[in-house]
C-alpha cells in the first residue's frame, strides 16, 4: 500500500497536476537532447509545459489545495494592481490539509531553484539557446511563487517586517546562546 501523500489529500487531481506540469517540464528540459535533434520542439513542449503549469496553478491548484489566489487587474488608466486573497477558514469547514499544502509549497518552491540552477548552467556552458527556455521557466514558475508568497504573508512591508523580525530573532537566539556558552 503506497503511502503516497497525493493520495491522503482532499484534492488528489489537483496536487497531481500541480507536480505533474512542473516535473515534466524539467525532465524534458533534462532529456530533450537525447530524445530529439529539434531544438524547436523541445522548445514549445517545455514552453507548453511550463504555461500548463502557471495557469494550474495560479487559477486552480492554489485556490483548491492552501485557499489563496493572486490577480493583477489594469484599470482604464493604465495602472496595474496586484490582488491577493486568502481564504478565510469559515464554520463549513473549508479548511486545507496539511499534506496539500506541503505538496503545493514544496513544489512552488523547489522547481524555481531548479530553474534557476537551470540557468547558471546554461550561461556557464555558453548554451544560449537554452537560456531564453530556461528563464522562461525561471519567469513563469518565480512569478507564481512570489504571487503566493504576497498572498501568504500579506503585503511587501509585511513581507520585509517579518524578514527583518525573523533575522532579528536569530540574531539574538545565537547571541543568546554564545553568552550561555561563556557562562558555562
Amino acid at each position: 500500500i503506497c503511502d503516497c501523500a497525493v493520495l491522503h489529500s482532499r484534492h488528489p487531481v489537483a496536487s497531481f497536476f500541480h507536480l505533474f506540469f512542473r516535473v515534466s517540464a524539467i525532465v524534458v528540459y533534462l532529456l530533450c537532447e537525447f530524445l530529439s535533434s529539434s531544438f524547436i520542439a523541445c522548445m514549445v513542449t517545455i514552453i507548453l509545459l511550463l504555461s500548463c503549469d502557471f495557469w494550474a496553478v495560479k487559477n486552480v491548484t492554489g485556490r483548491l489545495m492552501v485557499g489563496l489566489r493572486w490577480w493583477n487587474q489594469v484599470d482604464d488608466d493604465g495602472k496595474s494592481h496586484w490582488k491577493f486573497e486568502s481564504r478565510k477558514v469559515s464554520a463549513q469547514g473549508h479548511k486545507t490539509s496539511e499534506s496539500e499544502s506541503r505538496i503545493f509549497w514544496l513544489g512552488l518552491i523547489i522547481c524555481p531553484v531548479i530553474w534557476v540552477i537551470f540557468a547558471f548552467s546554461a550561461l556557464f556552458s555558453f548554451k544560449v539557446k537554452w537560456l531564453a527556455i530556461v528563464m522562461m521557466g525561471v519567469v513563469l514558475q518565480g512569478a507564481n511563487l512570489y504571487g503566493y508568497i504576497r498572498c501568504k504573508v500579506g503585503s511587501r512591508k509585511n513581507l520585509t517586517s517579518m524578514a527583518t523580525s525573523y533575522l532579528g530573532k536569530q540574531f539574538l537566539r545565537q547571541t543568546m546562546a554564545k553568552e550561555d556558552q561563556t557562562a558555562s
